[in-house]
């Protein structure tokens, strides 16, 4: 049987309980969860083993802006949704039609096994809130499947003792395979019988029955006897688990019952004492630990002890979500390169979780490293087994790249050129490949070639070069360059000339003797890839030897060094461009002369180059992962037939661009394929010619793949009139990285497939109002969402509405606090909204003691839902009731509120002693004229003797209109004042007494003692002197000293000798012996010995200190400025 055991702390968001369970166990308590209006109910059940088991969660989401996210997990963060397939299975349905918004989610085991035992969670959460909930499956076998239970309690080690050997659980698996023991018998039930016996009967049924586990069996009958107990010590105990996130505060609470109890709470088993992480409070019956700033450590099972019982919980601590801070790029190598994938994240230390196919398949080529915030991917050589997208995961974010490998191929970029040679001149075969480490070999008619003194072959970067030395006619031939490891060769051929020399004299016209093979093309046209050196030998024959003229169009070309030069020997001229240019293309004439004739010949040469980069890259359309993009071709072609172009993208911030196609693509529209929505991209193009690839276009404006939204949900209507129709709705559950722009809003009438838009410019609110709309008529509204992408799916409803309006019974809702009187200062500002409802719109009437408010002092502003009364300064005239009256035809409603404008009482008048007697005396008083609109809440009472004339209080808040004052002094005179006090405060003026308490001698006399008077006279003497001062000029400063002496000695303070008088730029003060002279904005003048002289009948006593006054540096130029000017 399958069962499943509820905690005490239950936090479900609707019902969790197994489907098809064949008994229903008692459910726990109802109890309320952390989210407003939900409900939960929890049950138990048992369960067939090997058949289907179903739990089911119900969402209650009519609060929430957005769908809920749920998780199933195993233990503590097993997430099972990686586990889905034939075994776990999980389903979510909502029902649209239902007006409370509901979500049910489902968990089905199929076959339940004993590896589906243990702790189960089920997590719910949205963008601010989170919910949970904990249950317990545990799994035992099926009676059916064992028919001698008893068997499983036996030692596995017949021949040992009872309590040697091991249980052999193993047997209940392997029961229906294992020959069947002899039957029990079907009418006796040995667990009822132990259950029921006494425990010194235990050991008499197991002999009787065959059981030798004894051990085994005690502790199974000690579950099925348990029964739960009432704790006698915790009241409330704590919740089976907490969780939190990492740095936040945790609150573990339970109730005791005896609220002077004394706890211990323990962590892991170990106690914990108070600090500034760990704080423990008692309150009454409540026991509190708080536990500030949780970090993983706090991630641990926790304990509180009163006395021998214990309640237990657990806490789990969430790490905050991290984030990828920098993205993964894409790759394109050949085969054998290193591939080194790399994102940062938001925090050092963070997990990050790799995934491919291949990581699976084949760990040993890949290295994974941490360095702080970045994390690395390392493939050491890539194959063609690693084509694919390789993703990245965090707890908060995730990314992906996609390699591409193609397989090395081996481009030429410079083919060997044929050479025609003399005897004893050299012959050098060049060629040049894409890849600087290849080697090849060289071969002349099939025969390698071998270095030797004459023949050196050379190998530098890219470069290959066989150079023979002084030409035999043996070394003609044909010859071969052959790259390893690629099946490609490049030949070219040697021609040997010999020279025949005439010795016979005669005369004979010059002759030009063109080769036409090799380069040329066609007859006397000769092309020449621009880069390439040109080397045109011409053979010449005439006697005598002719005269070489070389010209290009009409220009002849005599320079015999540089880039273009002519090189003549006899019988032989030669015609050489060095890096051939496409100005270099042109007509070539070569004219030989002797006085036998002449002979003339005409060559064009042609320059190819590779084309000029397309033009004008765009992005003309986006899609969720695709964009299309378009081009112009180059302007220049490079003079040979284009081939089509190649493509490349990046992610822009990044520095590696990725290859879109392999073989030339021909057209000038691309649409790109397999991209990341919401990332931004940049794209360029390459011409491809016979020749080459041209330079890079110009890299397009960046852009974005995105997608419409899925469609609004929840659209409902709001409110129906006559002519409008008020519709509302949620936003879209999938908006991707477009985000929306707005929603367009449309109607037709029912049997109508004609849509019309309501709304001229996009609404971005989640709610309209549909105005002109024909009355009585059934209208189909739809509603959708817009971003830059397109338009979404239409959100429609289940069925049309029909435009009538619905009179409703007007209702005015009097908020609680207008309900009493309505109490104001002088001066506030009165502001009432007063909503009400009611449809149509009702008539809003205000009246102020029966007669229509006057719109000059009280403002009214009324709209479809409320009223709104306002009064910016009020005064004591705005006192008064003032009612609400709502009418719809002959229906209406009405409301009054009771407004009171309160100041300031009056002082009170008469006041008056009527009485004193003793150290006593009676005061009595009316009350003020004017009581500020408000009851008088009391009185206020002073006196003041009238020696120092100080008021005191002796009475506040003194209700009655008398008093007595006690404690008087005897021969004081004593007269009183009254202040009388409202809700505002106490008056501004106090009641004066009119006449006074004079509390008199009663025949005591005091006589003072006699004492001779003592001599206080002294000389002068300063008892702290004055002290050297360094100011700043322009800020005021004062010295200052101490004096004593008897009879009061006078002050005399000098400068340099000189008494200062009545200057104002000196303050002279004396308070109680302490002397200060304050001198005001000091300059450099005021800078001296300043002296205080104390004189009296008896003496005098001076001191003196010195005042440096330091100048700063714009007071030093105006004070030589002065200087100059006074010179």
């Amino acid at each position: 049987m399958t069962a499943l055991y509820p905690h005490n702390r239950t936090v479900m968001l609707g019902e969790l309980a197994p489907v098809g369970c064949p008994e229903i166990w008692p459910a726990e308590p109802r109890q309320e969860s952390t989210w407003s209006n939900r409900v939960i109910y929890v049950h138990c059940c048992l369960q067939i083993a090997g058949t289907d088991a179903t739990f089911i969660a119900k969402v209650d989401s009519s609060n929430l802006p957005k769908k809920p996210t749920m998780k199933w997990l195993k233990g503590k963060w097993l997430d099972l949704a990686s586990k889905a397939g034939k075994h776990l299975q999980f389903k979510e349905t909502y029902d649209k039609n239902t007006k409370v918004c509901i979500y049910t989610y489902e968990m089905k085991i199929n076959k339940v096994a004993r590896g589906d035992a243990g702790a189960y969670r089920c997590e719910v959460t949205t963008k601010e809130k989170c919910d949970s909930s904990t249950f317990e499956v545990t799994v035992d076998v099926a009676q059916e499947e064992s028919q001698d239970i008893l068997s499983a309690f036996k030692r596995a080690d017949a021949g040992a003792g009872d309590d040697q050997g091991e249980l052999d659980f193993s047997s209940l698996l392997k029961a229906a395979k294992k020959k069947k023991p002899e039957k029990v018998e079907p009418d006796v039930d040995v667990w009822e019988l132990l259950k029921n016996a006494h425990p010194s009967e235990y050991e008499k049924i197991a002999f009787k029955y065959g059981i030798t586990d004894l051990r085994g069996m005690l502790k199974r009958l000690k579950k099925m006897k348990v029964q739960p107990k009432q704790s006698e010590a915790f009241l409330k105990k704590l919740d089976d688990c907490y969780s939190v996130e990492k740095g936040k505060r945790i609150v573990l609470k339970c109730e005791v019952f005896d609220p002077n109890a004394q706890v211990k709470w323990l962590k892991n088993g170990q106690e914990i004492k108070p600090s500034a992480k760990y704080i423990m409070e008692a309150n009454g019956n409540v026991r509190t630990l708080i536990i500030n700033k949780t970090t993983l450590a706090d991630d641990a099972a926790y304990e509180c002890v009163v006395g021998e019982e214990k309640c237990y919980t657990e806490v789990f601590v969430k790490e905050p979500p991290v984030t990828i801070t920098k993205l993964m790029d894409d790759y394109h190598v050949v085969v054998g390169e290193r591939v080194e994938f790399e994102i940062e994240v938001s925090e050092e230390g963070a997990h990050v979780m790799w995934s491919d196919e291949q990581l699976q398949k084949d760990s040993s080529k890949f290295r994974f490293k941490k360095d702080g915030k970045k994390h690395t991917l390392t493939i050491l050589e890539a194959s063609l087994d690693d084509i694919g997208m390789y993703h990245a995961y965090t707890n908060g974010g995730h990314t992906k790249g996609e390699l591409e490998v193609e397989e090395k191929q081996l481009e030429v970029l410079q083919d060997i050129a044929d050479l025609t040679v003399k005897a004893t001149d050299q012959a050098v075969f060049k060629c040049e490949v894409s890849d600087e480490k290849v080697t090849g070999k060289w071969y002349k008619d099939g025969v390698e070639v071998l270095p030797s003194e004459r023949i050196k072959i050379i190998h530098k970067g890219r470069f290959h070069r066989l150079i023979i030395d002084d030409v035999k006619p043996g070394d003609a031939g044909d010859y071969t360059f052959v790259p390893d490891g690629y099946a490609l060769s490049l030949a070219a051929k040697l021609n040997f000339l010999e020279i025949k020399i005439d010795y016979v004299p005669k005369q004979e016209p010059p002759k030009i003797h063109l080769d036409t093979t090799g380069s040329m093309v066609s007859q006397n046209t000769i092309i020449l890839v621009a880069g390439n050196k040109l080397r045109l030998d011409v053979e010449i024959t005439g006697e005598p030897a002719p005269t070489v003229l070389w010209s290009k169009g009409d220009i002849p070309i005599t320079a015999t060094e540089g880039r273009v030069r002519v090189e003549n020997s006899k019988d032989l001229s030669s015609f050489v461009i060095e890096g051939a240019e496409r100005e270099d293309e042109a007509h070539y004439t070569i004219l030989v002369t002797n006085p036998a004739g002449e002979d003339k010949a005409v060559l064009f040469v042609r320059i190819v180059d590779v084309p000029d980069p397309p033009e004008h890259v765009k992005c003309t359309s986006v899609g969720e992962d695709t964009a299309t993009i378009i081009w112009e071709p180059p302007k220049f072609d490079g003079g040979a037939l284009l081939k089509g172009y190649l493509m490349e993208r990046k992610k822009k911030g990044s520095t590696r661009w990725t290859k879109l196609n392999f073989d030339v693509y021909e057209s000038t529209t691309y649409e790109a394929k397999r991209m990341i929505e919401g990332v931004l991209y940049e794209m360029r193009v390459f011409a491809v010619n016979s020749i080459g690839m041209s330079q890079p276009s110009l890299t397009s404006k960046p852009f974005m793949p995105i997608a419409p939204t899925s469609e609004p949900t929840r659209l409902t209507v709001s409110d129906v009139t006559d002519t409008t129709c008020s519709l509302k709705w949620f936003a879209p559950d999938r908006i991707g990285a477009g985000g929306v722009d707005g929603y367009v809003i449309e109607y037709c009438k029912e049997g109508d497939t004609e849509w019309v838009v309501a709304n001229q410019d996009l609404c971005e609110k989640q709610s309209y109002v549909v105005r002109g709309l024909p009355v009585g008529e059934k209208i189909n509204f739809r509603v959708v969402a817009v971003n830059i992408a397109g338009r979404s799916p239409p959100a429609t409803m289940s069925q049309a509405v029909t435009i009538r309006e619905i009179v409703e019974r007007p209702k005015i809702r009097l908020p609680r606090e207008l309900r009493t009187k309505y109490i104001r200062r002088v001066g506030e500002k009165i502001n009432l909204t007063i909503p009400f409802q009611g449809k149509p719109r009702p008539n809003v009437t205000w009246y102020k003691d029966g007669q229509p408010i006057d719109p000059k002092t009280v403002n009214v502003r009324n709209s479809n839902v409320d009223s709104i009364l306002f009064i910016r300064s009020a005064e004591r005239e705005h006192t008064g009731k003032y009612q609400l009256v709502l009418q719809i035809e002959n229906m209406e409603d009405k409301a009054t509120i009771d407004i009171r404008v309160v100041e300031k009482p009056g002082p009170p008048l008469n006041v008056r002693v009527t009485d004193v007697w003793g150290f006593n005396a009676a005061l009595e008083w009316n009350a003020p004229r004017d009581d500020g609109n408000c009851e008088i809440i009391g009185y206020t009472i002073e006196k003041a003797d009238m020696k120092t004339k100080e008021w005191f209080k002796i009475y506040e808040h003194n209700r009655r209109t008398n008093c007595t004052a006690s404690d008087l002094i005897m021969g004081n005179e004593y007269m009183f004042r009254v202040y009388s006090e409202n809700l505002c405060g106490l008056s501004e003026e106090p009641g004066n007494s009119k006449n006074k308490a004079v509390i008199s001698k009663t025949g005591l006399q005091y006589k003072p003692p006699s004492y001779k008077e003592q001599d206080m006279c002294c000389v002068p003497k300063f008892t702290q002197p004055l002290v050297d001062r360094s100011v700043v000029a322009g800020y005021s400063t004062a010295i200052s000293c101490a004096v004593k002496g008897y009879p009061k000695p006078k002050i005399i303070w000098m400068k340099n000798k000189t008494i200062i008088g009545d200057d104002p730029k000196y303050l002279m003060l004396n308070n109680q012996g302490v002397l200060t002279l304050n001198i005001r904005k000091p300059s450099s003048f005021d800078g001296g010995k300043y002296s205080c002289m104390a004189v009296n009948e008896l003496g005098k006593d001076e001191v003196e200190c010195k005042v440096d006054v330091r100048v700063t540096v714009p007071e030093k130029i105006i004070e030589r400025t002065w200087c100059l000017h006074h010179n």
